[in-house]
Formats: C-alpha cells, structure tokens, sequence
C-alpha cells in the first residue's frame, strides 16, 4: 500500500508542472509588456498609460477567472446515491451480473436517475461504489466521480465539471482576449524590430527611432508567443462555445447519454438561449463575470423530449428522498432549480395559450418546448 501512496504523490506532484508552466509564462508576458515595451520602448506617455489601463484589465480578468478554474474543487455526488448497507452487501455477494442490476435498479427507483449505459443498465461506479447521477462520470486522474464531468484539464489540474465550468469558458475567452490584444498592439513594434535586426548592418535607420537593446529579443518573442497561444485556444473556445450552445459536456458529444428509450445526443437540448443560461445563468450581468451563477444542482437536468421512466417512485417520495447533505444536515431537494425556472417560463406561457394551468410532475423526465432558433 505504501508504494502505491507514494506513486500517487508523485503523480499529483508531477500533476502541477503545467500549471506551473503557464504561471512562468503568464509573469514573463507581463514583465516583457509592461516593463520592456511600455516603459523602455514606447516614447509616447498617453500611448504607454492607454496601454497599461487596458492591458491591465484583461490580465485582471484573465487570472481571476484561470484561478477560479484551477481552485474551485469538482462536485462530487452526495451520499444519497450510493448504495444503502444492505443493498451494498447484497451487491457484494451477489455474482450475477443479473442479480446486481436488479439491486441497483430497486436502489435507483428512489433516485433521480434517468441515463443508461449503452447496454441500458443502470450506471454504477465500482471504484467510488455509488450510482451515477446524469451526466456524472468518474475522473482516473482525481479518482472520484464528478457531476457534469466534461473533462479533465491538465492546464489547470483540475477536473472540469458542473461546478466550475463556466470559470473555464471565461478562463478560455479572457486568456484568448489577452493574447489578441499583446498580439495587436505589440505588432507595430515587432515589425519595427524585426526591421532594425535585418538592417542593423546600416549605420543610419531613419525609418526605426527605437533603441537597440535587450528589449527587442523580449517584444519579438512576446509577439510570437502571444499569437501561438491565441491560435491554439481560438480552436478550443470555438469548441466550448458549440457545447455550451448546445448544452453538452465533450464527453456528450463523443458518446451520446442514453435514456430509457434510446440514446439522443440532444437529450438536453432546450433551445439556444435555455442553453446558455444553464452554463452562466440567467443574470446576464453575470456572464462575463467569474463568480458562479449556473443554474441546477448537478444532480438533475431538464431534458428535451423524453418519456416518463415508469422504474421510477412515486414523486411525492422521491421529493422526500431526493435529498442533499450541506454541513451535515440533509435537505429536501425534489427538483433541481434548473429545472424549476425553465419549467416555470413553459408553465406561465401554456397558461397564457390555453387559459389553464399546465400540469407538470416533479422529479421526473419531462418535455421542454424547444424554442425556434431563427
């Protein structure tokens, strides 16, 4: 036991090299911007304070919300979900794989689970010994499973999941940001540089009043580094944001969640904008904002069109046994707030249609009105 304890450290040692690397890059841009450009290369006051105000707001933006990503620790399932001491034991004894599906199916009539694996079983991790909310997956590098898991980013060494994925778009769009705008502005210099490197065998260069020292080597890299990185994470966020609008995880898009009545890759698709407020919220004040405004509990999630599970419990005991565990006291939780504010919207409008108040069941796969995408 022992050695595996010490590979493990190793291993999260080794874990933070990224991290450390980006860190190391991070300040070496902000002394190359600040210290070399601003202040020894451009003569201009104005254009130096102009400079630094606005470069000073993305680095802002940009480190608060790449710690927000790094620091805020993935949501893991509650206890609720995992197998009560009978049942476990049951498990346990039990060889047939026949046998254990129907002990978890009888533990998970009293769950909100509504996802199969591909064989339609229910979904069970042996390493952390619980049933799978949806979309929950188990993390090998955190060892633990992890509500709304997309994936597992070794740039911030931290899963990323349904508590801090929205600090990763941000994280994606400011450090994307950030490198767009060294790039800009730091590109009539680069040009001015690579001028005065090329013709530094002439005596006199009217063209290039800058002073010939150490400070070009650090603008000429800065503006390729800066160009590198914007081009690598302009793929990404592009990636992320095609995810968000069509609210799935990247594990989602390569495998589609199968309900009861089949695999559908748009199983939680609720239309475009209904999309974007289940990532950063409905306060559009906060979208661009790391602090975190994700509607639901990670527990449960509006679906799209999916038939009611007929294994499930009655509702009115499932809101009593849906429960979450906060500093050590359980709490009702019959229905995710996702799920209560984007069912309230199609509950207020078929009121207004039909002059009669909609019927909707807790706690249970419902249709959401997709709305029109124009």
């Amino acid at each position: 036991m022992a050695p595996f304890q010490a590979v493990r450290c190793c291993q999260r040692g080794l874990s933070w090299i990224p991290v450390i690397f980006i860190n190391l890059v991070v300040c070496w841009s902000y002394y190359a911007y600040v210290v070399e450009l601003c202040i020894y290369t451009i003569a201009n006051t104005e254009e130096q304070v102009f400079y630094l105000i606005v470069f000073h707001l993305c680095f802002f933006m940009f480190i608060w919300s790449y710690w927000k990503t790094i620091t805020s620790k993935p949501a893991k399932p509650s206890k609720e979900f995992c197998l009560p001491k009978a049942e476990k034991e049951l498990y346990e004894k039990e060889e047939r794989p026949e046998a254990q599906q129907e002990i978890l199916k009888r533990v998970a009539r009293d769950l909100p689970v509504y996802t199969r694996t591909g064989s339609g079983a229910i979904r069970y991790c042996d390493r952390c010994q619980l049933i799978k909310p949806d979309r929950c997956h188990h993390c090998s590098t955190c060892d633990k499973c992890v509500l709304k898991m997309d994936h597992h980013c070794p740039w911030v060494n931290n899963c990323i999941g349904f508590s801090n994925y929205k600090f990763f778009v941000l994280f994606l769009a400011y450090s994307m940001l950030y490198c767009v705008y060294i790039a800009a502005t730091v590109l009539q210099y680069f040009i001015k540089f690579w001028t005065l490197c090329r013709r530094r065998a002439i005596e006199h260069c009217p063209e290039n009043h800058l002073p010939d020292t150490h400070a070009k080597f650090h603008v000429l890299f800065l503006f390729f580094v800066a160009a590198m990185f914007f081009i690598s994470i302009l793929s990404l966020f592009s990636y992320h944001l095609w995810l968000v609008g069509k609210n799935r995880t990247t594990i989602e898009a390569f495998r589609a969640p199968v309900f009861r009545n089949g695999p559908d890759k748009n199983g939680f698709t609720l239309g475009f904008r209904k999309n974007i407020t289940q990532v950063f919220g409905d306060q559009k004040l906060c979208w661009c904002i790391p602090i975190y405004s994700s509607l639901g509990d990670g527990y449960t999630f509006p679906t799209r069109l999916v038939n009611v599970d007929s294994e499930q419990g009655n509702v009115e005991q499932q809101a009593i046994k849906c429960n979450s565990t906060v500093d050590g006291q359980t709490n009702p939780r019959p229905l995710s707030d996702s799920k209560n504010h984007l069912l309230g919207n199609d509950m207020h409008s078929e009121e207004q249609k039909d002059g009669s108040p909609a019927n909707i069941e807790v706690c249970q796969p419902v249709s959401v009105t997709m709305e029109n995408e124009s």
